[in-house]
């Protein structure tokens, strides 16, 4: 591989700054990588801070049944790079987009990407990590069947590519718009793509995939003129236009539509590297042009890349935290992925595609995408409510944009470039938004946003709330997964009342105030845990409490994982297992119970298990946390660093499940500062212990909040006192107001478990 390289450096003086430049600021500590192998599903490409386009290798676009792995693109033990396209999810649990997939070639143009396992047999090619660059808004690699070196970085809405062939041999650049990262029989609905009289080369698509009917267009320029181009449209038995013959062509120099579109641009022998930048938009051609024209001037790769660290540097240094280098590459690679998503959907002019599918224009406010709800409001979003607010309210204003558009009237579930799937349960659009006002997030109509949350839950057909509503629970043989999704409904209808009581809205605080004790429905003291009910009022049998699979009882999950989810009330489900004592032995049954994993082989995202404890999936994050409510904080504190020390390392693999558009990397945060949001819109914070020496949060008043930890160290793991500004602080009642007036957290740490006092937690909630 490096015999490669040199060639490649003959053709290009200034690539020796391209591959292995020294950066500087937090974003030199970022490791992307981490994640992009195992089940983390993160893209190693370059993207800037909630960036609309992720120019990014893809490794594999197996079909649909098999593309679970390759959610992100890319796998890091993948032997060969497909191409390089330009939309992908940070860390999600499904997948798709991949959309406008190119690769420069060297030679001869092979038209299909080839069985990985035989060299030469499509246009992909081998590539070793040993040529591979990857940092904050930057990623290069050299194809070595192509002796092709390639640099990719971004802005929000262009992305740059700089390629640099081998001398003496043919380059070209071939466009294939058929792949899609999720592969379904069928996905491409139609596509086209025409050469433009300047040079332009643009185009949309329209798939059938995760979300139906999704259309992404696309310009694309090069720095240097084309010699020659051919544009195919490889489908077989085609109709064209409606009819067969004459009309139907496929080959064409300046134009083609179908199903099946490739493109091949020429560019003879190059004797300086060519760069090309492509716009996306989600709305139309012509507005993809526009982005390109409006934040695609000039050829400057190294000027766009220097621009894409730039912000970077400005978005992680929100926090300034000190630490061994492991240290500080696992923290500020979690915090860079906690700000890949939501997504930015919206184009220059404003306009964007919504979940009805029309186009609207935004007035004052970006319109963002890409939003796994049930994911991220546990942890990612109550972290930009607290670091970044101006961001989180123009989440808000996003999210009641997409259900004033929505043709039900609902909140976005699990939704991107405008669009929704419907994957996933819960409305948990409702805790994002109730959080955020909570925190005292401002700059959106609060009004219009209560009114979108009451909407989203009230509304019957969407996962039975209609007898959720009726009954006081989803009655399983109406409902799948009914038991989680009545646990989940309780905690959004409590954090709903939470902001309207804030609001002054009292009749609709009560009204849901009485819906969040809906938990208590499912509550089975016979075995002891949260079970489905039919709708006759009797539980559904038989009962297993290790059983999960798809179309269950519960999301993803078991009645082990399901039995703490009741945040809002912990103090009621304390009493509920029968007193502190009894609740603090469950939890240690959860963590030390020998579960084998084979037993969750066809549930994908359960994984990173601790017992029954799966740090791999969202339902248990908080669930090491609740040993502090029953006076047992040391427990807390031993479990955290059990968590620590088996689900995270900077290695790819060192994420042990999905990163779930930030929410697992946000726990990592939280905990590593020693405090954690147990119930996203109580205002409170739960202590833990912290996993860094020393942290500065810049906040966006001006203050600052400095954590502190002395005596951190592998020999003193129990928290012996914590102070919030020389003052012992309630392990349950960190509040934002406290961290935003700023100050310190002081903790000391000691060898041996300590009684620092918990709140006094009543028995009955």
């Amino acid at each position: 591989m490096l015999s490669c390289l040199s060639t490649a450096l003959a053709v290009m003086p200034s690539l020796s700054s391209g591959m292995a430049a020294t950066i500087s600021g937090p974003a030199a500590d970022v490791d992307p990588r981490i994640g992009t192998g195992g089940a983390g599903h993160t893209f190693p490409g370059a993207t800037v801070p909630f960036g609309m386009i992720q120019p990014s290798p893809d490794t594999a676009m197996p079909d649909f049944k098999h593309a679970y792995n390759w959610a992100g693109g890319y796998q890091y033990d993948d032997p060969t790079i497909m191409g390089f396209s330009h939309t992908h999810f940070t860390g999600a649990g499904h997948s798709d987009l991949g959309d406008v997939l190119m690769m420069p070639i060297s030679g001869d143009v092979r038209m299909e990407p080839g069985d990985p396992a035989k060299p030469g047999s499509g246009y992909r090619s081998r590539f070793s990590h040993d040529t591979e660059v990857e940092q904050p808004g930057y990623y290069a690699v050299t194809l070595a069947d192509y002796d092709v070196h390639a640099e990719l970085t971004a802005g929000r809405r262009v992305g740059w590519h700089r390629y640099a062939f081998p001398k003496g041999r043919p380059a070209h650049v071939l466009l294939d718009l058929r792949p899609s990262i999720y592969d379904y029989p069928g996905k491409v609905l139609w596509s086209r793509l025409r050469v433009r009289s300047d040079g332009t080369v643009s185009g949309c698509r329209t798939t059938r995939g995760w979300a139906p009917d999704r259309t992404m267009c696309f310009a694309m320029r090069f720095s240097q003129p084309m010699v020659s181009r051919t544009l195919y449209n490889r489908e077989t038995n085609v109709t064209y236009r409606g009819f067969r013959g004459p009309g139907y062509r496929p080959e064409d120099h300046d134009a083609q539509s179908g199903r099946a579109v490739e493109g091949v641009f020429d560019f003879g022998t190059l004797d300086r590297p060519l760069e090309v930048k492509v716009a996306i938009s989600p709305v139309s051609e012509a507005n993809a042009i526009s982005n390109l024209d409006q934040e695609g001037a000039g050829w400057d790769f190294d000027a766009r890349r220097a621009a894409a660290l730039a912000a970077w540097n400005k978005t992680l240094s929100v926090i300034d935290v000190s630490g061994t280098q492991d240290q500080r590459t696992q923290f500020y690679t979690a915090l860079y992925h906690t700000m890949l998503a939501p997504t930015l959907s919206m184009d220059a002019n404003g306009e964007y595609r919504g979940p009805d599918q029309e186009i609207h224009r935004a007035n004052g406010f970006d319109f963002y995408s890409t939003w796994s709800t049930w994911d991220v409001y546990r942890a990612q979003q109550p972290l930009m409510a607290l670091l970044r607010p101006d961001l989180s309210a123009q989440f808000v204003r996003s999210l009641v944009a997409a259900q004033q558009a929505s043709p039900v009237g609902v909140l976005p579930i699990w939704s991107y470039q405008g669009l929704e799937t419907w994957c996933m349960t819960g409305y948990h659009a409702v805790p994002i938004i109730a959080n955020a006002y909570l925190a005292g997030v401002r700059g959106f109509d609060a009004e219009a946003a209560l009114k979108a949350m009451v909407a989203s839950a009230t509304y019957g057909p969407y996962g039975d709330l209609a007898d959720y509503m009726k009954l006081g629970y989803v009655p399983i043989d109406r409902e799948a997964e009914a038991a989680s999704k009545t646990l989940e409904y309780a905690y959004d209808d409590w954090s709903l009342a939470q902001m309207a009581r804030a609001m002054g809205k009292t009749e609709i605080a009560a009204e849901f105030e009485k819906r969040a004790r809906n938990w208590r429905n499912v509550w089975d003291p016979k075995t002891g845990f949260m079970r489905a009910r039919l709708s006759n009022g009797e539980f559904h049998e038989p009962f297993d409490p290790a059983a999960a699979a798809y179309g269950s009882d519960y999301t993803e999950g078991n009645a082990w994982q399901y039995l703490w989810s009741v945040p809002q009330d912990v103090p009621g489900l304390i009493a509920t297992l029968g007193g502190k004592a009894k609740f603090v032995t469950r939890l240690d049954e959860l963590f030390d119970t020998k579960v084998d994993p084979a037993i969750f082989k066809d549930v994908e995202d359960i994984s990173g298990l601790i017992g029954w404890y799966a740090h791999g999936n969202e339902p248990s994050h908080h669930i090491a946390y609740l040993y502090d409510y029953a006076g047992a904080p040391w427990k807390t504190q031993q479990r955290l660093q059990q968590i620590m020390d088996s689900q995270y390392s900077a290695r790819p693999d060192g994420l042990a499940g999905n990163d779930d558009l930030g929410q697992t990397s946000a726990w990592y945060l939280f905990t590593a500062l020693g405090f954690y949001p147990v119930a996203p819109a109580s205002n409170v914070y739960v202590i833990g212990r912290p996993f860094v020496p020393k942290a500065v949060l810049h906040l966006p008043n001006g203050r600052t909040f400095t954590m502190v930890a002395d005596n951190m160290d592998t020999a003193h793991p129990y928290v012996g006192h914590v102070t919030l500004n020389g003052r012992p602080v309630d392990l349950l009642n960190l509040r934002q107001q406290d961290i935003l007036k700023g100050g310190t957290l002081h903790f000391t740490m000691q060898a041996e478990p300590g009684h620092e006092p918990s709140a006094s937690v009543p028995e009955k909630g």
